[in-house]
C-alpha cells in the first residue's frame, strides 16, 4: 500500500507564512530545525593583517561595530561611517526628550519620565544566542531576566468568550485537560491499538491522567485538584474559611474558540523559550558598550552616497548630514551593513548578482508603541509581573515591564507589537492615531485603568524610518535559493553583513554571526591578495 504523503516542509512553511506572516513562518522554521541553533563557538582568531591595510565599515549597528572591533584586533586600520548621531542601529531605546522623525515629516517627542524607555527594536535575548551573550559579558553589559512566559497574563480573541480576555493559566490547563480526556477515552476504546502496545497504552493512560488532571473516571471536571493549576474561585486560606473553592472549567467548544494553542505553541518555540535576558537600563546599553570599544573610530551623521571599488581599493563618498560637506573615504576593503532598502538606493559598484540580491529582499513593517502609565496597576490589581497578554486585534499583544517591580512611579507598557496586517494598519496612521488605537484595543485587558492611568505615549513604525525603511529582511525559501549566496558572497573588495545576511533574521544574533562570517572571509581574501 502506498501512503499518501503530507505537505513538504516548503509547502508547510508557505501555508504558515500566508496565514501568519513572516514571524509565524520564522517560528515554524525554528520548530522544524531551521534557524534554531546559533553557530557561535567563540570569537574569531584573526591575526597578521598586512601592514597599513585599512577596512571601511558602513554602519555602526551591531554587525558593523563587531566587524570593526575584531578587524582592529587583527591589525587593520578601521573607520566606521554611521548615518545617525548614535551607535546601535535597531539596537536602541527611546527615552524622554528623544525625537522620532518619520518619512513624510511626522515628528514625535518622547515625554517619558527619567529612567523609563521603550525598546522599539530588539527587546529580549534568548539563552542560546551565544554570540551576543559572549560580547555582552566581554564588554560589561549587565543583563537581567526578561520574563517571557506569565501564566497569569491574558489571552483575548474577539469572537471567544464574548470578547472577554481569559487568563492563560485557565485556558492552557483546560486545553491539556480536555485533550487528555479525549485521548485517554480513545485509548480505552481501542481506537489506537494498532499504534501502541498494551504496555505503552497503560502507561500513556496513567500519564494522561496525571498530566491532564483527570479524575478516576478519566474525566476532566471542575474540582480542587484541577484548580491547583488553573486557579480557584476562592483561593486556599487560613482559619474558618480557609477551604478553597474550585473554579469552573471551560467547555471544549469555548476553549477551541480561544485558540490558546497558538500561545502554547509560541512558548514552545526554541527561540522563545526561557531563560531570556534584557540589558539593565535599556537595550541601547549593548550598542553603547560596543561603541565604547571603538572610541574615535566612528564618524556619525555620515550619509553614504556612493560606493565604488577597483584594483587599488574601495572609495566611498559621504555627506555630513548637519553641514552638507561632502567627503571621500578610502580603504582596501569594505564591510557594508547598510539595510537593504536603503542600500538599494545607493550607487554601489558590485556585480549584477549582488545587485539583484539587494533588490530581492523586502523588509517587514513591525510597529511598537510605548504607553507610559501613572501606576503599575497590572501588578497591584491583576498580579501580573512581566510577560505578555495576547490579542487578535492589530496591536497583537501588550507586554508588561520586567524591572522596577513594586515601585510607586510611572512605568511604560509595550502597548503594541504589531506585524503583518496589523503592522501595516498601524503604520498607515498618524502617531496620534496609533496611540488612540493602542489605548482602545489595550483597554480590553484593563478597561477600568487603561485610559485613566495613561500619561503619554510614543510609537515607532519601522517602515516609516528613513534610515532603514523597514524592520528586518523577509526572505522566502524561493528568494533564498535564488539570491542568498549572491548577497553574502564577497564581491571584489566589498562584503555585506547584517541580520539580512543570515539565517537568523530579525535577531541581533543573526547580525553578529553574519558579521563574523564576513570578516573571516575578508581577512582570508586580504591575506591571499
Amino acid at each position: 500500500m502506498i501512503e499518501e504523503a503530507g505537505p513538504s516542509r516548503r509547502e508547510l512553511l508557505t501555508m504558515i507564512g500566508k496565514a501568519g506572516g513572516a514571524i509565524a513562518m520564522y517560528q515554524a522554521m525554528t520548530a522544524l530545525g531551521h534557524a534554531a541553533e546559533t553557530q557561535f563557538t567563540g570569537p574569531p582568531a584573526l591575526s597578521g593583517a598586512r601592514k597599513g591595510s585599512k577596512v571601511l565599515v558602513l554602519g555602526a549597528g551591531l554587525a558593523g561595530m563587531l566587524a570593526a572591533y575584531e578587524l582592529r584586533k587583527a591589525g587593520y586600520a578601521v573607520q566606521i561611517l554611521e548615518y545617525q548621531a548614535r551607535p546601535g542601529g535597531r539596537n536602541y531605546s527611546i527615552r524622554g526628550g528623544d525625537k522620532i522623525v518619520e518619512v513624510g515629516g511626522a515628528t514625535q517627542t518622547c515625554e517619558f519620565q527619567p529612567g523609563n524607555y521603550l525598546n522599539p527594536g530588539p527587546w529580549r535575548i534568548p539563552h542560546h544566542h551565544r554570540t551576543l551573550l559572549h560580547y555582552c559579558k566581554a564588554f560589561g553589559v549587565e543583563l537581567e531576566p526578561f520574563i517571557q512566559m506569565n501564566h497569569n497574563a491574558f489571552v483575548h480573541q474577539t469572537k471567544a468568550f464574548g470578547g472577554k480576555p481569559q487568563r492563560y493559566k485557565e485556558l492552557a490547563t483546560d486545553f491539556k485537560g480536555h485533550v487528555s480526556e479525549l485521548l485517554s477515552k480513545s485509548l480505552n476504546a481501542g481506537a489506537l491499538d494498532q499504534q501502541v502496545t498494551a504496555e505503552d497504552k497503560a502507561r500513556l493512560i496513567d500519564a494522561l491522567r496525571d498530566w491532564g488532571l483527570l479524575d478516576g473516571d478519566l474525566k476532566y471536571a471542575s474540582n480542587v485538584h484541577v484548580s491547583s493549576q488553573r486557579g480557584y474561585d476562592r483561593a486556599p486560606g487560613g482559619g474558618v474559611n480557609g477551604e478553597p473553592t474550585p473554579s469552573k472549567i471551560n467547555s471544549l467548544s469555548d476553549l477551541l474558540d480561544s485558540k490558546v494553542w497558538t500561545q502554547m505553541g509560541f512558548y514552545f518555540n526554541y527561540v522563545m523559550q526561557t531563560t531570556m535576558f534584557q540589558p539593565k537600563g535599556g537595550m541601547d546599553m549593548i550598542g553603547k558598550a560596543f561603541a565604547k570599544q571603538l572610541a574615535g573610530l566612528i564618524t556619525y551623521n555620515a550619509k553614504v552616497t556612493k560606493i565604488a571599488q577597483g584594483d587599488a581599493g574601495v572609495s566611498v563618498m559621504w555627506e555630513d548630514v548637519k553641514t552638507g560637506k561632502v567627503s571621500e573615504a578610502k580603504a582596501d576593503y569594505c564591510v557594508c551593513t547598510i539595510p537593504l532598502p536603503v542600500l538599494n538606493q545607493i550607487d554601489i559598484q558590485v556585480g549584477a548578482p549582488m545587485k539583484a540580491a539587494i533588490k530581492a529582499v523586502p523588509y517587514s513593517g513591525q510597529v511598537k508603541i510605548g504607553l507610559e502609565m501613572r501606576s503599575r496597576f497590572w501588578e497591584e490589581k491583576y498580579s501580573i509581573y512581566g510577560g505578555h497578554s495576547f490579542t487578535d486585534q492589530a496591536i497583537a499583544l501588550i507586554s508588561y515591564p520586567n524591572f522596577d517591580f513594586f515601585k510607586d512611579k510611572p512605568a511604560v507598557l509595550l502597548g503594541a507589537f504589531a506585524n503583518g496586517a496589523g503592522g501595516y494598519q498601524l503604520a498607515g496612521m498618524t502617531p496620534e492615531q496609533r496611540i488612540e488605537a493602542a489605548l482602545a484595543q489595550g483597554s480590553v485587558f484593563h478597561p477600568a485603568e487603561y485610559r485613566k492611568e495613561f500619561m503619554n505615549g510614543v510609537s515607532l513604525a519601522w517602515s516609516r524610518q528613513p534610515w532603514i525603511l523597514g524592520c528586518c529582511g523577509s526572505w522566502t525559501e524561493a528568494s533564498r535559493a535564488q539570491h542568498y549566496q549572491n548577497l553574502v558572497a564577497m564581491d571584489g573588495r566589498i562584503v555585506l553583513a547584517g541580520e539580512h545576511a543570515s539565517y537568523y533574521g530579525c535577531w541581533m544574533e543573526g547580525a553578529l554571526l553574519s558579521s563574523l562570517d564576513a570578516i573571516e572571509r575578508l581577512h582570508k581574501t586580504a591575506l591571499a591578495a
